[in-house]
């Protein structure tokens, strides 16, 4: 008997991704596996039932989760969604292990094996299966469109029989995916653009991209291809120095955040008050709390005329390429799984050693399994 792959429809309010594709359906088949789909699962994505051709679809979610061996989600489970998990089945999909010890706990119980996509490790083999990468690219192109939307000025130079328009001008906090992304967004809208990271070893990136790199002499290499946290003298060094730039941006996008921490807190109120009227901050980091003091996550407001934008869950605003390049993801991470139509993991390879998150009723990373316990 063939392995069941399942793929629900998200509950979560405001999601519109899907964890499944039509291309993807026919290389799990292909790998021996049955898809099967949840009826309207792709509606919120603009894809209809009849875009899963090759998949066989289930009427209810609890119908769905009594057959299924193996759940791709987006989002975590809800309580209720665990409960109807087939005990010893397998959960794929964006856990966010570290905001909610209490869900962890549950699956465990379970017996659930459970991988979260946000720990697989960062190296050059799992490229195609980094889902922080594939949403992050999503999130700093839609942050350059907000911010051209929201800013009361062109972004390009503009030559008009009124005379000339000077181009807008754009800084971009944190050259990560979303930055970079953000950088190369705002570039094709005719903006000048200035990035700036923590991490010297981006310099070359941002001036690939046609933007001027800022330089404040701080660094903060970290492992992994993260930026470390800055001591309390750095973060007052940086802020003061960076309020200088941030003072003469049209568009300011900060991207900046610790895996499992709040984001740093990298606009004071004070900067924020040195900027021109109109200006538009873009706080991609908003799921952590903001890069901004000010931020209030999920809401716009307006601070002495200058604009904070707060978006929650940025890569569900392009459902459409955001389920497809999610659902490739999910497909490389789960091919060397599979074998001739069953499920066989090798937990000792390192990367899905490293994403493992529950397996026959442990916490496997040490990390989470630390946060649960003292919970």
């Amino acid at each position: 008997m063939s392995i069941k792959v399942a793929v629900p429809k998200e509950t979560a309010e405001g999601e519109r991704r899907v964890a499944i594709e039509s291309s993807v359906i026919a290389k799990l088949s292909k790998l021996g596996a049955e898809v099967l789909v949840e009826t309207g699962a792709g509606a919120a994505a603009h894809l209809p039932d009849t875009a899963f051709s090759g998949a066989t679809m289930v009427s209810s979610a609890s119908d769905l989760y009594q057959q299924a061996d193996i759940v791709l989600k987006v989002q975590p489970p809800s309580d209720a969604e665990i409960a109807q998990l087939k005990d010893g089945s397998v959960l794929i999909g964006m856990l966010q292990p570290y905001q909610s010890p209490e869900r962890i706990a549950a699956l465990q119980a379970k017996n659930i094996t459970s991988f979260a996509m946000e720990l697989i490790p960062r190296i050059s083999r799992a490229q195609a299966m980094d889902v922080l990468s594939s949403q992050a690219a999503i999130a700093g192109y839609k942050a350059a469109i907000m911010g051209s939307d929201l800013a009361p000025r062109f972004f390009p130079m503009l030559t008009t029989a009124a005379g000339t328009i000077r181009p807008s001008k754009v800084i971009i906090i944190g050259v990560g995916v979303a930055g970079l992304q953000a950088i190369a967004t705002a570039r094709r809208l005719g903006a000048v653009v200035e990035a700036y990271d923590v991490r010297s070893a981006t310099k070359e990136q941002v001036q690939s991209l046609g933007a001027k790199f800022i330089e404040l002499g701080i660094t903060a290499e970290g492992a992994g291809g993260y930026a470390r946290e800055l001591t309390a003298e750095e973060k007052q060094q940086q802020q003061e120095a960076l309020a200088k730039h941030i003072a003469t941006a049209d568009v300011l996008i900060t991207t900046a955040a610790v895996p499992g921490r709040p984001s740093p807190k990298i606009i004071p109120e004070s900067t924020v008050d040195g900027m021109k009227s109109g200006a538009v901050i873009i706080d991609l980091a908003a799921e952590g709390g903001g890069n901004c003091t000010l931020t209030q996550p999920g809401k716009t407001i307006v601070h002495n005329g200058v604009t904070i934008h707060a978006p929650l869950n940025v890569p569900s605003q392009v459902p459409v390429h955001a389920s497809e390049m999610y659902a490739k993801n999910l497909l490389n991470f789960l091919t060397p799984m599979l074998k001739d139509g069953a499920y066989a993991p090798d937990f000792s390879d390192e990367v899905i050693a490293g994403a493992l998150l529950t397996h026959e009723g442990k916490i496997m990373n040490a990390a989470i399994r630390q946060l649960v316990e003292g919970a």
